[in-house]
């Protein structure tokens, strides 16, 4: 049995990157022999509570760096991304011991054979599309960043051979421009069971989901709504959240009381009621721009609640690109919401179409992916491009025209 050293920084819940992380495990523990390497112990039935997995301390060989996470909390600031470059030189320095060594956030020097899942690239966050989460000016970043490579030998080249995976069109779109590599997409999985439930026992209201931060615009869904409501459907709104910005979540709170016959803020909620609430409504509401891929849509999407989402990132994938779904404006969404709710018709075409979507994003197909992907990628001769290889195997599973594409891909590679 081939042995995989999987290399992840914090395995436990919240966080779509973590659910990501505890699936791909899920997806390996039977076929492989699987050590993980993280920064402290694994809670697996907290994992298995939130994220739906089967997960148990026994069928795995767990490998903690208690000393240098002690070390690291000695430094003023987090050192997020020096401690993320110390995981990978370990895994490096143990890399000969495994026949492949898999990271499950973003781009990452493994050494001569690795496997990396980028969730969003972080050499884009640090040119400005998401440099306001380090809180220091670009030059004190760059220099922390030079310093932390150098001082754990990290390796771009090497980087750059990994087989790389995306979790959208989107990321893998700025991936390839952004390094020159072609990776594989597999959509992340839906946490859990969403059981059927049938629209007439739905509400007709909508919900939202995703942390409680500015730029996931809260405020402007409520605005949406209440514009349609003006119109005359008396829909209603729920707001699910962890609140991450103080003063954010404090002007949101103060939003929903004054919308309090219709709209309720929910926070920090199990997933059992998440699921709960998602599947006893009829449509879902996202706002954010440019999101990566959008685990909350996906949440959404595999409940059954027709979706509206803004038009960018890698959120317009997940509702298979219709336009009926994606708005540009407040007044786009405002007009394709009322007549999703006035037309009957229009309204069922919608709803025929999010469910031959769900099936997307379920645990199952994300499984199936994964190990597809893996059992390719161990029969690549050694001076074989194991990412042309992971895309072939994919397009066993892949619709007609998504085959079609892998095909042109493979094609293209020298």
């Amino acid at each position: 049995m081939k042995r995989i050293l999987f290399v992840q920084p914090v395995v436990a819940p919240p966080g779509g990157g973590e659910g990501v992380a505890a699936w791909l495990i899920e997806a390996l523990k039977r076929d492989y022999r699987l050590t993980l390497l993280t920064w402290q112990p694994v809670d697996f039935e907290d994992v298995n509570r939130f994220f739906g997995t089967d997960l148990r301390a026994s069928e795995f060989e767990l490998w903690t760096t208690p000393w240098a996470l002690r070390l690291a909390k000695l430094s003023p600031t987090p050192v997020v991304r020096l401690k993320l470059l110390y995981l990978q030189m370990r895994a490096r320095r143990q890399a000969d011991r495994f026949d492949a060594v898999m990271w499950a956030s973003n781009e990452a020097d493994l050494g001569p054979r690795g496997i990396q899942y980028v969730h969003f690239l972080e050499v884009l966050m640090k040119k400005g599309a998401r440099l306001h989460w380090y809180h220091c000016p670009p030059v004190v970043l760059r220099a922390y960043e030079a310093i932390s490579a150098r001082l754990t030998g990290f390796s771009l080249e090497r980087m750059k051979r990994n087989l790389t995976l995306a979790n959208s069109e989107y990321t893998a779109r700025a991936t390839r421009e952004e390094y020159g590599i072609e990776p594989l997409v597999v959509y992340p999985p839906a946490i859990g069971k969403f059981p059927e439930v049938p629209w007439e026992q739905r509400k007709d209201g909508f919900v939202c989901i995703g942390r409680i931060q500015p730029e996931k615009y809260i405020e402007r869904m409520i605005e949406i709504l209440a514009a349609v409501r003006a119109a005359g459907p008396q829909v209603h709104l729920h707001v699910v959240g962890k609140g991450t910005s103080p003063a954010y979540l404090a002007s949101i709170r103060r939003l929903v009381q004054a919308n309090a016959s219709w709209v309720q803020l929910h926070e920090n909620i199990a997933r059992p009621q998440l699921v709960e609430l998602i599947t006893a409504h009829r449509y879902g509401i996202h706002a954010m721009h440019n999101e990566p891929f959008g685990m909350a849509v996906a949440d959404l999407v595999s409940g059954g609640c027709v979706t509206f989402v803004h038009n960018s990132g890698g959120q317009v994938e997940i509702v298979g690109h219709d336009e009926r779904l994606i708005y540009s404006s407040r007044e786009d969404a405002v007009n394709k919401i009322l007549r999703a709710l006035r037309e009957p018709d229009y309204q069922a075409s919608l709803r025929n179409h999010i469910a031959s979507r769900r099936h997307l994003f379920g645990s199952e197909h994300f499984v199936s992916r994964i190990r597809q992907v893996m059992s390719d990628y161990f029969q690549a001769p050694p001076d074989q491009d194991a990412r042309a290889l992971g895309d072939a195997a994919m397009a066993q599973t892949l619709s007609t025209g998504e085959e079609s594409k892998l095909s042109r891909i493979i094609r293209r590679r020298p």
